[in-house]
């Protein structure tokens, strides 16, 4: 897990051995079970996470309902908006699947930072990176119809289609399971034709 975290790095900047060594030393791998819960609404965080293996999600609870907003899976970085503003969690996180995460706090940021600034720079390309992903997949969801969605889930993220229960997708998607039903059994139909 650890090459697979350096060589991620490694695609933004190049690291010498003090540096390597200076981020394996923080203790920053953890294995999650599926279910668990990173983050309730209403509680405050400073910890940000790197999906290495496995796949967690953010959801709301509104009116007893789960409203899921994304999902995050290998190589995806998520700092809960709650970090920043050092406000209470508005929204929930947990695994979907047994996932191996690094989670890094804004103290350890700080540090790194320090010694290593060009770390300071890699963290602003992704966070720059991130924020161009988030307004693009905002402004799809926003302009399509729920086929149009599911269509594109299934170019862009196919696997989240079977990592992902279909209540939490439907969500997802905006729509109920049993529209996500026959939606699927519409688009099968189509694809017969």
């Amino acid at each position: 897990m650890q090459d697979i975290l350096l060589d991620f790095i490694s695609k933004y900047i190049s690291l010498n051995e003090d540096e390597k060594n200076a981020i394996l030393s923080l203790d920053l791998f953890h294995s999650v079970k599926k279910g668990t819960i990173l983050l309730k609404e209403g509680q405050q965080s400073k910890d940000s996470y790197f999906v290495l293996n496995g796949c967690i999600r953010t959801y709301y609870v509104i009116d007893g309902e789960e409203k899921t907003t994304a999902f995050y899976t290998e190589m995806e970085v998520l700092t809960p908006p709650c970090v920043i503003s050092k406000m209470p969690s508005e929204y929930y996180i947990s695994c979907v699947e047994d996932t191996i995460l690094t989670i890094s706090n804004a103290d350890m940021e700080v540090e790194v930072n320090s010694k290593f600034p060009k770390f300071e720079i890699m963290c602003r390309v992704l966070s720059e990176e991130l924020l161009a992903k988030k307004q693009l997949d905002f402004d799809e969801f926003k302009t399509s119809s729920p086929e149009q969605r599911y269509l594109n889930l299934m170019q862009s993220r196919p696997d989240l289609l079977q990592r992902v229960p279909q209540h939490q997708l439907a969500s997802f998607l905006g729509i109920q399971p049993q529209s996500l039903s026959r939606l699927r059994a519409r688009i099968m139909e189509k694809s017969k034709a």
